[in-house]
């Protein structure tokens, strides 16, 4: 019997050695040499006794981003012989190039050991030719004048499933940058199809020197997402960081006539008048409209027109209407001056001519865009400058007679002033009366009946440009909150055919050279049809990545 016993303490402290002997805490990476735009996987693993508990991973995140984490416990037997285990997968992106070390993990008294990283720069990794997933920037010039439009194209190529793409706007400091344009293809690289999300970016420089474009940093999940599984073991999280550039900005050419700095692909001139301008007559106003239009440029650095001054016409100009229209070309800037003329005598007048010097920069010359001289003639009588009309949007002009200010006597006075003390009290009075009586809830709603008809009528006989203003008011009052500058951004938020067919007509009717005839019953149409989805939900498109290339692997 002592002999059994000595056998089994000695076969119970085997297995305790053995036991401390297993008990460790290994490191192990897929792979040691990656480009700066990568991710590599850390595999950690813990066999022992203690259960329980994890290692610090926070000491990961002075060189590197963690992206993903995940815990498995695991038990096998090989050879006969059990085996547990817990696993942490770790998939990290480095934070800067040159070499660097996964560090030292503890565990339980137990430490891991470090392992060294190689880290390059974008585009030298051996395995850049088989990523999944990667970036790419493309600009449609190397070198540029300042506030000359520059175009960023940054696309994100793909053969697996990608959803949850995240990243940050593009931001370049001294310049001023604007998303113009996003698309969905597909390519194929090397007989391999690749999904395409292409994002434009129009840059304008605002001095000369070097400028840099950063790095961008996407992230991802590979996978298909499943809505059905609270954990999607498959999934993993991914980073791109594309490849930094660098575009050199010269100051204005020292040739450069003009007076205002344009550097543009196209510019032009259109005129325009809100009736026929054979119709002149004595104080009768009449609108020109006169719309300047640049391709890569920004409506704020078109410059404003100068007014004439001419004897026997009074200028009234208004407002001037900026808008931006972005497209995948960049940003094509349009501003649209209107002034009222008012002729106090008749005979025959000319509107000199207006001439805008601007930079081409497709040929790198200077050229010079004309609106040519306009003669026209005035009929009627003439009258004088005092009585002149001060206010052009009234439909005629009326001359009034000269007369003599009255100056009231005393008693006259004291009646005007009881006049109107006894008619504050019928204010005060009426005003007590409708605080005290609730407000009743109408059912109708008058006022979009009455800018409906002021539409009908303005569609019927107001020009393009009146009638583009109207069809905005109208549509920013029927789907409240919508806060659109422009037709452009409307259609672009709200998903409604027939608002986009109304812009492409009043856009061709304003800016087209020569103007294209508006078709008015058309536009009619089209607006009884928007007004029947006016109780209805428009849907508002969104500008976030969506998940769109949630697609089977290649």
């Amino acid at each position: 019997m002592r002999r059994i016993f000595q056998i089994f303490s000695a076969l119970l402290l085997i297995a305790v050695s053995c036991i401390a002997n297993a008990q460790e805490l290994t490191a192990s990476v897929d792979r040691n040499e990656l480009a700066i735009n990568e991710t590599f996987t850390l595999t950690l693993r813990y066999s022992g006794s203690q259960s329980g508990g994890q290692p610090d991973f926070d000491l990961l995140e002075q060189d590197f981003e963690v992206l993903s984490r995940q815990q498995s416990n695991q038990y096998r037997v090989f050879n006969g012989q059990a085996e547990s285990f817990v696993e942490w997968t770790v998939v990290l992106a480095p934070l800067k190039e040159g070499k660097l070390f996964v560090p030292s993990l503890h565990l339980h008294g137990q430490v891991s050991d470090a392992i060294p990283i190689t880290v390059n720069p974008a585009g030298e990794s051996p395995s850049g030719n088989n990523r999944q997933a990667f970036l790419e920037v493309e600009l449609d010039k190397d070198k540029l004048y300042v506030q000359e439009q520059l175009l960023v194209k940054v696309r994100l190529y793909t053969t697996v499933g990608l959803h949850d793409i995240a990243t940050d706007p593009l931001q370049i400091p001294g310049a001023h940058v604007e998303k113009v344009d996003e698309q969905r293809y597909e390519r194929r690289i090397q007989g391999v199809g690749h999904a395409v999300y292409e994002l434009t970016y129009a840059v304008f420089p605002e001095s000369s020197g070097e400028l840099q474009i950063p790095a961008l940093n996407y992230v991802a999940v590979t996978g298909r997402r499943d809505p059905f599984s609270l954990f999607n073991r498959n999934a993993q999280r991914i980073r791109l960081r594309s490849e930094a550039k660098t575009v050199k900005v010269d100051p204005k050419p020292g040739s450069y006539s003009g007076s205002h700095w344009l550097p543009a692909a196209s510019l032009g001139l259109v005129q325009s008048w809100s009736k026929d301008p054979e119709e002149f007559k004595v104080g009768e106003p009449i609108t020109r409209i006169i719309t300047l239009r640049a391709e890569g440029l920004r409506a704020a650095q078109l410059p404003p027109l100068s007014t004439p001054d001419i004897d026997g016409l009074k200028m009234y100009p208004d407002q001037a209407q900026k808008e931006d229209q972005p497209g995948p070309n960049g940003i094509t800037g349009t501003r649209t001056e209107t002034t009222a003329i008012v002729a106090t005598k008749p005979g025959q007048y000319q509107l000199p001519a207006i001439t805008i010097t601007w930079w081409d920069s497709k040929t790198g010359q200077q050229r010079a865009t004309q609106l040519p001289a306009f003669r026209f003639n005035v009929s009627g009588a003439a009258i004088s400058d005092s009585n002149a009309t001060s206010n052009p949007n009234l439909p005629g002009t009326t001359i009034q007679p000269a007369t003599e200010k009255a100056v009231p006597g005393f008693w006259q006075k004291v009646a005007i002033a009881a006049i109107a003390s006894h008619f504050l009290w019928v204010v005060y009075f009426f005003h007590l009366r409708r605080k005290t009586t609730p407000p009743r809830k109408s059912k109708q709603t008058p006022r979009e009946s009455t800018n409906s008809e002021q539409l009908k009528g303005l569609i019927a006989a107001g020009t393009p440009q009146e009638i583009h203003t109207g069809v905005l008011d109208w549509v920013n009052h029927r789907w409240k909150g919508l806060g659109a500058v422009n037709l452009n951004s409307a259609a672009q938020k709200l998903s409604i055919p027939e608002l986009t067919q109304i812009t492409e007509l009043l856009h061709d009717a304003i800016y087209k050279a020569p103007p294209k005839p508006l078709n008015r019953q058309q536009l009619q149409i089209l607006i009884d049809r928007l007004s029947r989805l006016s109780n209805r939900r428009a849907g508002i498109k969104e500008s976030d990545l969506p998940g769109l290339f949630e697609s089977k692997s290649v």
